[in-house]
């Protein structure tokens, strides 16, 4: 792409609205229920009434609430929402945040913080599942909190048999995850909050992607372990709200027990020659108009309206599941219990990273996971609409890998293939990092793993790599 310069003048409305359509060009198709993760759209109306919310406060700031006490009115509605319904007590408190990596970033900060101020800690650690969603590493990274790992069992459920002897003097937290993103499970807060509060270490619990479905599933009559406030040991809890919440981009939450832990999160300055600042999570500027639109969604739909979503997630899940299960070489990975899943293959003949290629090439778009290897879905209302499609599409694409045993040696099978197997992670890591990098050029190119033509030499150099392991066994 050439290097863009901004217009010498402005150009008419109607041809920049046309310009941003026609980007969308090569977009997943989320309307046609193709995409499994990224969207949670229900239709063109709620669409309309999100946008139509946001509008009314797209100029807004929520950076200072006195001057908008519109935006201060609605987050508290928002909080005193979430609370309800994660079985909060009358001094659950919190923020409204700009998405779920904000939540998690800001849940570590805040437990570093006040283990450096409460028992001088200089060298915090956090004890996190190792299907944490990576937002938990993000934030590890940016606030200096050492990450140790509790590993899957294998069911691939989380292995908390050694959680109580990992809690040291320099642990801030203890991460549960309801549920955890990989394969859908959640993990088992009950036990980890006991261990939690026997040690005095806070908990918490990430539920960006449960917090505004599970409790509609167990509404609906589905057993679900605890995993909310209900648990005493659970001290704060994020859960965002443009996941299946369905309002628009931009807007979770992060819940803590008492005000005593969110002031550990805050931040305040009262020296600076612009006045006295303070801030309640990591933005300055807060975009009113996420705040107006999740807000207007929670309204609209009310509990029975989320309720009805969740049971037609339920249904598609459920589909996916016994579909999955019916095609012999593929099985469900661990224990999904909300609305996500993953799935792998049974026969060494079967390369999934292959099936996942050839479902690309049948419109839909995929996301793979790793150790083990699989395809995942995050499954949505909607979903229940196109289950039957991705399952007849899912089997011919398994006939075809089978028929066809060198697609697991060209295109995206072997470069995922590479990545999930190959030892030497820091060279993995280095190598997505130069691709990564080049994206954000000005005027830089796309990322492409899709098949091109013949395999590249890197490619093959992975398929030989893949193909030695798997004789390895």
């Amino acid at each position: 792409m050439d290097h863009l310069s901004l217009p010498e003048h402005g150009r008419p409305q109607n041809e920049v609205l046309e310009d941003l359509k026609s980007f969308a060009a090569d977009d997943p198709d989320y309307k046609g229920r193709r995409i499994w993760s990224l969207v949670y759209h229900l239709d063109d109306a709620h669409d309309d009434f999100a946008a139509a919310a946001y509008r009314q406060y797209s100029s807004a700031n929520g950076l200072n609430p006195a001057a908008f006490q519109s935006l201060k009115r609605m987050e508290s509605e928002i909080i005193s929402m979430l609370a309800d319904l994660l079985h909060g007590g009358p001094d659950t408190c919190g923020v409204v945040t700009a998405g779920g990596t904000e939540s998690c970033l800001m849940a570590v900060k805040t437990y570093r913080d006040m283990a450096r101020k409460k028992r001088h800690v200089s060298r915090p650690n956090m004890i996190i599942p190792a299907t944490a969603h990576v937002a938990w590493f993000k934030a590890a990274g940016y606030f200096d909190v050492k990450p140790r790992l509790l590993p899957m069992g294998k069911d691939l459920n989380t292995d908390i048999s050694k959680l109580k002897r990992m809690i040291n003097g320099n642990t801030v937290m203890i991460l549960g995850s309801a549920p955890e993103y990989p394969h859908g499970t959640i993990d088992p807060i009950a036990k980890m909050g006991e261990l939690a509060e026997a040690k005095g270490v806070p908990l918490h619990v990430d539920a960006c992607v449960g917090g505004l479905i599970l409790p509609f599933m167990e509404m609906n009559g589905i057993e679900l372990p605890e995993w909310d406030f209900r648990v005493p040991g659970v001290t704060s809890i994020s859960a965002d709200l443009h996941k299946y919440g369905y309002t628009a981009k931009g807007a979770s939450t992060i819940l803590y027990r008492n005000l005593d832990l969110l002031k550990f999160q805050m931040f305040v300055y009262q020296d600076w020659p612009g006045g006295v600042f303070a801030s309640p999570a990591l933005l300055g500027t807060r975009p009113g108009g996420a705040y107006a639109a999740a807000w207007a969604v929670l309204q609209k739909l009310g509990k029975q309206g989320y309720r009805e979503l969740a049971e037609q997630t339920t249904q598609a899940v459920e589909m996916l599941v016994a579909g999955i299960n019916g095609i012999d070489g593929l099985r469900i990975l661990g224990n999904p219990q909300g609305p996500l899943l993953a799935f792998g293959s049974t026969d060494k003949a079967l390369n999934i990273f292959a099936v996942a290629d050839q479902l690309e090439k049948k419109g839909w778009a995929v996301n793979r996971v790793q150790n083990p290897n699989g395809i995942h879905a995050m499954v949505t209302a909607k979903h229940r609409n196109a289950a039957q499609k991705y399952l007849q599409d899912l089997a011919q694409s398994v006939e075809t890998v089978l028929a066809n045993p060198e697609l697991a040696q060209t295109g995206g099978a072997a470069t995922y293939g590479m990545m999930a197997h190959v030892p030497l992670r820091g060279m993995v890591k280095n190598k997505v990092l130069d691709i990564f990098a080049e994206m954000y050029r000005a005027g830089g190119g796309g990322l492409d793993l899709k098949e091109s033509g013949s395999p590249t030499l890197p490619e093959r150099w992975m398929a030989k790599y893949v193909n030695w392991r798997a004789k390895r066994g």
